[in-house]
């Protein structure tokens, strides 16, 4: 049987179950699905005094949380940029969606992906021609020694 009789035969709405994945893969940079859930109820904090805090004592230092919203675990990169500003932002990259993201001190600290070299401004404004998506950032709010990361 080929495939054209295969999939008449199964139906419309079993052919559209099998063919729309394959149409989903076939997506460009400007039409970026996602592939992780946009991360929601993000409210957490962080002691600044705990060994795992540490590298946020130094600008340009940064540390990677895995928060527990409600809809599942969320990856997020905390940092301490150049002028001594803590900053929160997710680790998916809004380019495909890999957990690679990392703050770096060049060009005065930028979130770097080190997948495929995208690269974003602290407001998660994209810098290069990588990906025209923006980085999700988060609020952040600093109360004695303990940061608070939230939507």
């Amino acid at each position: 049987m080929e495939r054209k009789d295969f999939l008449r035969s199964l139906g419309a709405g079993a052919a559209f179950a099998l063919t729309f994945p394959c149409l989903n893969g076939c997506s460009t940079d400007s039409e970026d699905l996602e592939q992780f859930p946009e991360p929601n109820g993000v409210d957490f904090t962080v002691d600044l005094t705990s060994t795992d805090a540490a590298p946020l004592a130094n600008n340009g230092g940064f540390i990677l949380v895995k928060s527990s919203p409600s809809l599942g675990y969320t990856d997020i990169v905390v940092a301490r940029n150049l002028e001594g500003n803590l900053i929160a932002a997710s680790q998916i990259c809004s380019h495909q969606q890999t957990e690679e993201v990392r703050f770096i001190s060049e060009d005065g600290g930028v979130f770097r992906c080190s997948t495929h070299g995208s690269r974003f401004d602290q407001d998660g404004t994209p810098l290069n021609s990588v990906t025209s998506n923006p980085l999700k950032v988060f609020n952040t709010e600093l109360n004695g020694t303990t940061l608070r990361v939230f939507e």
